[in-house]
């Protein structure tokens, strides 16, 4: 047993001696040679390359500053001037954590071990790695000094994209030189690498960064790093990051909704360096026509009713497919905050939910021909029929919807008010469906944002909830496939860079609707006659010659202009507005519209449609 032992150990040092420190110069060349890429739907067009065109520049000690160095010691490895390589208070935390809450082992590694990780080892899960990682960084820190390995650290490091290294981080969002960052500004910086993706300053979790570059202060603070007046000066400074720079980037919005995917699937490091081949679902030619429309409509939008903003998505209703995103008219424009992706944002619907409240009743047996009375109504018992406060009660208390145009048509088939978008027959009809009847119908195609009923009012019918341009284009992919829900898809398939098969698509058809609830919803809103009262006969929902049923959604004050529509082939939402709810002058059909119409004459060129079913009659006697 002693001479097994000798003989171990012997082999053990003799593999330690064989372990050389890595070469700081080839990692960049490892970073391409494994690149993640995401293709369009033919696997032949590249619309992102994660590492292509990797900015990296090597600076001196000297020239970095002790702001960041601070800050990144704080957040990342606070014992970093104490240990030898390994941190094994930080190891005992881990290994607690991991036995305490089960998951996967995180933290523990030191600024030294991440060091050794980023330029030499792969980001395998084995304990050979880890062993190999433990040995070169307590034979890194013999060879090299506590600043050098921070420098060595902070060249390294990842900051998002193709930006890696403090020198073009610093450059990137502020075009300053590291040593002249400000504390809050380090603050920032030094909270990237942990998730760079995620904690990104350009893209949706900006809450998040803001939360982390707080806790780097505290921190800071705790370790006496800094005084407590510059912790409150730091914690509430202002800090502005540059406008994002154009890269090598085809459908951004759509590119990084599959990135958000992909970051929470398979975690930062695989996304990276994992070299995945990611084959989309999108039609570049119609993304590229998406986009061509969407900019050109809201530059007029904005001369014309003072919407700067537009944004649109196309989706196969029969296979869930995103045949094209544009979440804005312009990624790259600072000014109307253009990086964020209005596809996927919560707002209100306006009428454009009026649908799913109509399909409630449908499927409970009112007809198209069912007959309600569009006159001035009072909502509230809390208000006399005039909508006059009784009993004490306040004026904000009463609920008397009006039309559009503030006129009454006195008794409206179900059919024409749905087409002529009267608002008040809606109200009267969520108000005999119920509010909680209602959202179960509008989940059942896919709207997951209304999670409490008791929040919603009679409101609900005319966009009193808010929802996604994503999720309500979904959702009228159901009408169009008569009844069957098929999720949105982003991705085809996912493979790894020997090409083996991780994630392939995977339709969960579900039926939700009865068939000729939705032959009745299309009917009406493909029936031009039925609508020309409101929009007149020659409106931008009309496509000659092709069945096209199609809703509009405007809400208070023209703060939002929505139109959605769909064939059998394709279901196209467009929406158009201000991110930050500045009203415009006119609404849904006139801002939307024009965008809808374009888009989805260019998708049926490739997906043609066929005639909608007219829907069945219903026995008189079986209405209620």
């Amino acid at each position: 047993i002693i001479g097994l032992g000798v003989l171990i150990l012997g082999i053990i040092i003799i593999w330690v001696s064989t372990l050389s420190l890595p070469d700081f110069n080839s990692f960049t060349e490892r970073k391409v040679a494994s690149s993640t890429k995401i293709y369009d739907r033919t696997g032949t067009i590249v619309l992102y390359d994660l590492n292509d065109n990797i900015r990296r520049t090597v600076i001196a000690d000297e020239m970095i500053g002790s702001n960041i160095k601070n800050a990144t010691v704080a957040i990342e490895d606070s014992d970093f001037y104490f240990h030898n390589g390994i941190s094994y208070r930080g190891l005992a935390r881990a290994i607690f954590r991991k036995v305490v809450y089960g998951g996967k082992m995180e933290g523990g590694s030191t600024l030294t071990q991440q060091l050794i990780k980023n330029t030499l080892l792969t980001n395998e899960r084995t304990i050979s790695r880890k062993i190999k990682e433990w040995i070169l960084a307590l034979k890194l820190e013999k060879t090299l000094t506590k600043d050098q390995i921070i420098s060595l650290y902070l060249n390294e490091a990842p900051y998002g994209g193709t930006i890696y290294g403090i020198q073009e981080a610093s450059q990137t969002f502020f075009g300053k030189d590291p040593r002249d960052l400000s504390l809050a500004e380090s603050a920032y910086l030094s909270a990237i690498p942990n998730s760079p993706t995620y904690y990104s300053p350009y893209r949706s979790h900006k809450d998040k960064l803001e939360i982390r570059k707080n806790v780097v202060l505290k921190r800071m603070f705790d370790l006496k790093f800094i005084t407590e007046a510059e912790y409150n000066t730091a914690k509430n400074e202002v800090v502005s990051f540059l406008p994002e720079q154009p890269t090598h980037i085809a459908a951004p919005h759509f590119v990084f909704f599959i990135k958000e995917y992909l970051l929470s699937q398979y975690g930062e490091i695989t996304l990276e360096e994992g070299g995945l081949k990611v084959i989309s679902t999108l039609d570049y030619n119609l993304q590229k026509k998406a986009e061509e429309v969407v900019n050109k409509n809201a530059l007029l939008n904005e001369k014309s009713s003072g919407g700067k903003n537009a944004a649109a998505v196309a989706i196969n209703p029969n296979t869930g497919e995103i045949l094209a995103m544009v979440g804005s008219r312009d990624y790259f424009d600072k000014d109307i905050e253009g990086n964020f992706n209005v596809v996927t944002a919560n707002r209100q619907p306006g009428s454009s939910f009026k649908p799913f409240v109509y399909a409630a009743a449908f499927e409970k047996g009112y007809t198209a021909e069912t007959v309600l009375f569009d006159v001035p109504t009072q909502f509230s018992d809390s208000c006399d029929a005039y909508g006059r406060p009784i009993n004490g009660n306040k004026k904000d208390e009463c609920y008397t919807p009006g039309n559009y145009d503030d006129k009454f048509r006195g008794p409206l088939s179900l059919k024409d008010a749905l087409a002529q978008s009267i608002n008040v027959i809606a109200v009267k009809l969520l108000y005999l469906v119920g509010i909680e009847d209602a959202i179960t119908t509008a989940k059942s195609l896919g709207i997951t944002t209304l999670t409490d009923p008791r929040r919603y009012g009679l409101s609900l019918v005319i966009g009193g909830g808010e929802t996604t341009l994503l999720e309500m284009t979904s959702a009228y992919g159901v009408f169009a496939t008569e009844g069957v829900r098929h999720p949105y898809q982003s991705i085809i398939s996912i493979s790894d860079k020997e090409g083996n098969i991780l994630e392939k698509i995977t339709d969960n058809p579900a039926e939700v609707l009865q068939t000729n609830t939705t032959r009745i919803i299309s009917n009406i809103l493909s029936d031009n006659i039925a609508r020309t009262p409101t929009f007149g006969a020659n409106s931008a929902l009309v496509i000659p010659g092709v069945d096209a049923a199609v809703k509009t959604g405007t809400t208070n004050s023209n703060k939002d202009a929505w139109t959605i529509g769909y064939t059998t082939s394709v279901v196209v939402g467009a929406w158009a507005g201000n991110n930050d709810n500045t009203p415009m002058k006119k609404g849904g059909a006139a801002l939307a519209g024009p965008i809808w119409n374009e888009i989805m004459s260019e998708a049926i060129k490739t997906n043609p449609p066929a005639n909608f079913t007219e829907p069945e009659e219903i026995d008189p006697g079986i209405r209620p």
